[in-house]
């Protein structure tokens, strides 16, 4: 009878023992079937499971990624939305990333396609081939602060109070209020770009309040960002769900304005990206 093992991944040279052969183990082979048999034995001698014991301090920096499984902080009673509200924001997020994903990839015009799919298509061509405006300067990819100025604007990276005029007429002076996360901006973002700047912005974020901005752009880099998930990004929106929900802990009534962002970011990092352990509980 066969193996468990053997059921599954059937040997490819089997070799089945000979009664009228005398084998030593503790001898080298001295044919192939004897390797054969002496490389069987020191397989059934090894465990099924084995766990490597890695001393952190002999890795080089940057060599691994520190994935914490913590989860989030529970939050105050009546602050988090309902089991059945995270699941119509993951649906509505989920149509609005295969949009952006359609939009953002190379994809070739096929024939009987559906009305939206050749919608969707046209608007990727349209919005790939068109130029940015003059003022968009967008920064290097390794630019920390200068992503962080670019998406946050100038006043809030600064921490600067807009004067009581710029108030009442604030313009659109993207250098000063931040750009918005256009199509035709994320259409220009790789991949690398994109998990870059989200560790950008949640790295800000640990040591500053939630702004309108930044939720912006942390909800369009989550819809532009390709599953499955590389370690890099998998760390980072865990740190960025754990974030928000400690920010929630701290409000103080449920009439916040930040209270729905910040829900929102927590459930597509738990139930769209399967980090279940950080969702919210009905």
């Amino acid at each position: 009878m066969k193996s468990d093992v053997e059921e599954l991944m059937p040997r490819l040279l089997p070799v089945e023992p000979s009664a009228d052969e005398q084998y030593d183990v503790n001898e080298p082979p001295r044919n192939p079937q004897e390797y054969l048999r002496h490389v069987q034995r020191e397989a059934s001698l090894c465990p099924d499971v084995v766990v490597a014991q890695i001393d952190p301090k002999k890795l080089r920096k940057g060599q691994c990624v520190n994935v914490s499984f913590t989860g989030c902080r529970a939050a105050p009673h009546g602050f988090s939305p309902s089991l059945r509200r995270q699941q119509l924001e993951v649906s509505s997020f989920s149509a609005v990333r295969q949009v952006v994903l359609h939009f953002s990839a190379v994809r070739q015009v096929v024939l009987h396609f559906s009305a939206v799919r050749q919608s969707v298509t046209k608007t990727q061509q349209h919005w790939k081939a068109q130029f940015l405006d003059d003022n968009v300067a967008m920064p290097k990819p390794d630019d920390e602060d200068g992503w962080r100025k670019f998406c946050l604007g100038e006043n809030v990276f600064l921490n600067i109070t807009s004067s009581e005029g710029d108030t009442e007429n604030p313009g659109l002076d993207y250098v000063k209020i931040g750009f918005p996360p256009f199509l035709s901006i994320m259409s220009k973002l790789s991949q690398s770009t994109i998990s870059a700047v989200l560790e950008y912005l949640i790295s800000w974020f640990e040591e500053n309040d939630f702004v309108p901005q930044l939720g912006q752009w942390l909800y369009a880099l989550l819809a532009c960002l390709e599953k499955p998930l590389l370690p890099e990004a998998h760390s980072l929106i865990r740190q960025l769900a754990r974030r928000c929900a400690g920010v929630r802990a701290n409000l103080e009534s449920k009439d916040d304005e930040r209270l729905s962002a910040l829900n929102l970011m927590i459930c597509i990092v738990a139930r769209y990206f399967d980090q279940n352990d950080l969702a919210d509980k009905d």
